[in-house]
């Protein structure tokens, strides 16, 4: 009875395994989880208040269904001022979290025939949105040996004429890979050679950058290709609001009304008083984003310097977001394998490579307690020390 769509959909891995190792937990099993993608912080509390103050101010009716307008013009004038991307409260559109924006775009761009042009390793929702909206999917390889980073080069090299879309997710999941400012630059000269290719930009952990890299918005360098370059992006990992599930949409305002008319007949409104707590979020200072920044950069240089000192274990250092994505194929284990048997064996949970396209390595995350970080390296090197 169900859809051949239906039929192809894959539930998302990395949820999966984040309920089966709290399932295990509750259980009564001893698990250590570094598989979330996912701030262990409080959101901060002057968002809590916004949103309670609205709650009780009564703002629990039906909304407009492309956002609050307050919100959508913080937005904008957040992506004007922060991003250097000139943006009119028309061009943006409030979702239910980062993912409801890339689907809603997926869905009115994409159509049979068209091809995502997706580097990978990827976020493991992109191929599965974009076969969903009837698409296929290209993935351009970027390893290790060139830091995860797409080459121009590359990318010009698997454009064909069914090309529609282009995905960039910088700083990216799951290999916190940095684009820099050349690299985006070198970009939008192919994007100018090939004008039937548009770009979504994921910019869910801009704030999320190691020292030493900077985020740039490929929107601000390459304003003569504005209209064809989308930004996505949300509370969920900059202030800790992952369950808040408020994200946008932001680009070609003809774009941007097809897809508000579909969330008008999806979704509706994004729940309205969460939204006064975003617009807390988005117009109150970044402190509070700075300091949890600063404490994910220590985190991440924990746990990288932990795997770099296991036998057999490669690592690409991850320049942004909350993960790090080793090659442990020395150890002839495929990652399903592997991940499975250190849930069982050892209790740690991680998410295997095969998710993101990349089979010889493992995403361990570092939106975690310091204590939870050394007893997942200290797992993980018991385990590896048993093969």
């Amino acid at each position: 009875m169900l859809s051949a769509r239906a039929k192809a959909l894959r539930p998302s891995l990395t949820l999966a395994i984040a309920a089966k190792a709290k399932q295990l937990k509750a259980e009564g099993r001893d698990i250590c989880s570094l598989s979330a993608g996912e701030p262990d912080f409080e959101t901060p509390a002057f968002i809590r208040a916004a949103a309670a103050a609205a709650l009780e101010a009564g703002h629990t009716r039906y909304g407009p269904a492309a956002g609050e307008p307050a919100l959508r013009q913080a937005i904008a004038a957040k992506l004007s001022g922060e991003n250097l991307v000139p943006t009119k409260v028309d061009q943006v559109l409030v979702t239910n979290g980062g993912k409801q924006a890339l689907y809603n775009l997926f869905q009115v761009l994409l159509e049979p025939g068209d091809s995502l042009l997706l580097p990978a390793p990827y976020w493991l929702s992109y191929p599965d949105m974009a076969r969903l909206a009837g698409a296929s999917v290209t993935t351009i390889p970027c390893g290790a040996d060139q830091g995860f980073h797409l080459d121009a080069a590359a990318l010009e090299a698997a454009i064909t004429p069914a090309s529609k879309l282009l995905v960039l997710n910088s700083p990216g999941n799951p290999t916190g890979a940095v684009l820099s400012r050349q690299e985006l630059e070198n970009i939008a000269a192919v994007l100018r050679r090939h004008p039937q290719l548009a770009v979504v930009c994921d910019e869910i952990y801009e704030y999320l950058v190691a020292p030493g890299h900077q985020h740039h918005s490929l929107a601000a360098l390459a304003p003569d290709l504005a209209d064809r370059i989308f930004i996505v992006g949300g509370c969920a990992k900059g202030w800790a609001m992952t369950g808040w599930r408020i994200g946008w949409l932001a680009g070609n305002s003809a774009v941007v009304a097809a897809a508000i008319a579909l969330q008008s007949q999806s979704t509706s409104n994004v729940c309205s008083f969460a939204q006064y707590g975003a617009l807390a979020a988005v117009q109150g200072p970044r402190d509070c984003v700075r300091e949890m920044a600063a404490r994910f950069d220590l985190r991440r240089e924990q746990l990288c310097q932990g795997l770099l000192k296991l036998p057999g274990v490669s690592l690409q250092p991850p320049e942004g977001a909350f993960y790090a994505f080793p090659d442990l194929s020395a150890y002839g284990l495929d990652s399903m394998t592997l991940c499975n048997r250190l849930l069982d064996q050892v209790g740690l949970a991680v998410v295997p490579g095969v998710a993101f396209g990349e089979d010889r390595c493992i995403r361990l995350s570092c939106a975690a307690a310091t204590e939870a970080i050394d007893d997942g390296l200290e797992r993980l090197r018991g385990f590896l020390a048993s093969l």
